[in-house]
């Protein structure tokens, strides 16, 4: 948990028994101070159904543009750092959907494409902004996340054989993408279009991406100043081929060098740790 001035408080909170494979959190940001809250959230690769209560949370994106989030959101995937603000009396509780889990609930990955979309345009009926008032209504976060927990049942589809492989898979040594496509008896090209439909992006992609997340939480647990040796080691153990490879993807991602995140990490929001 973290607190400023004991009035600013924001947590995770786990996800029971039996949702494990469709989020991977919720979490709880409420700002009682008289002061804008900033923080810059890390790219996770999830999709995030936001809710808002109070004064509208404030995003922004990687073009500078500022987006309000009135009463609820969908935002996704992240592939891209960027800045949320929480000004005096808002509040956020934020649910995180895990791997294909976007997929199995609208129907289509596409839509987490774009980085905002108004969640009740994804069906046919304005449910998510009917759970938003019923939510509005409750004090305690944790009867907020039952009450979500309840509701998002009907909606959620069977997951798909291959998707629940792709997602399953654990063997680093292996390509994900071959040894299903191997054992299954289908291409490699058709096990990709399955990843890409399920997921909303490739495994390249995530493989790029999760080398960038070892890299960034060996440096979370690096002192503030490093050697030119420790350096070294997270471009060795991490699988880059030298600094100027592991400073490209950091500034892909966060548009920062890895020095300048070592500095400032204390301000960023990682949603994975």
């Amino acid at each position: 948990m973290t607190q400023h001035g004991e009035t600013y408080e924001d947590f995770r909170i786990a996800v029971p028994t039996g949702y494990e494979n469709v989020f991977s959190h919720f979490y709880f940001a409420q700002n009682r101070t008289k002061e804008t809250i900033t923080k810059t959230l890390l790219p996770s690769y999830q999709t995030m159904l936001i809710f808002s209560f109070g004064k509208k949370a404030l995003l922004k994106s990687t073009n500078n543009r500022q987006v309000e989030v009135d009463k609820c959101l969908v935002l996704g995937t992240i592939r891209r750092a960027f800045d949320y603000s929480m000004p005096p009396q808002s509040t956020i509780l934020v649910a995180n959907f895990k791997d294909d889990a976007f997929y199995r609930f609208f129907g289509s990955s596409a839509y987490a494409k774009n980085l905002r979309i108004n969640p009740d345009e994804l069906v046919d009926e304005n449910c998510f902004t009917a759970w938003w008032y019923e939510l509005s209504k409750m004090d305690d976060v944790h009867q907020q996340v039952s009450y979500m927990l309840h509701f998002c049942t009907p909606y959620l589809r069977e997951q798909d054989a291959i998707a629940k492989q792709l997602a399953d898979f654990k063997e680093q040594s292996l390509n994900p993408v071959k040894a299903i496509a191997s054992n299954n008896n289908q291409t490699e090209r058709n096990i990709q279009i399955i990843h890409k439909k399920h997921f909303g992006y490739s495994a390249k992609e995530i493989n790029r991406y999760q080398r960038f997340l070892r890299a960034v939480e060996y440096i979370e647990n690096m002192p503030s100043k490093m050697t030119k040796e420790d350096w070294f080691t997270i471009v060795n153990y991490c699988g880059y081929h030298d600094q100027s490879h592991l400073i490209k993807d950091f500034k892909h991602y966060l548009s920062l060098s890895p020095t300048k995140y070592l500095k400032i990490q204390q301000d960023i929001c990682n949603p994975i740790i």
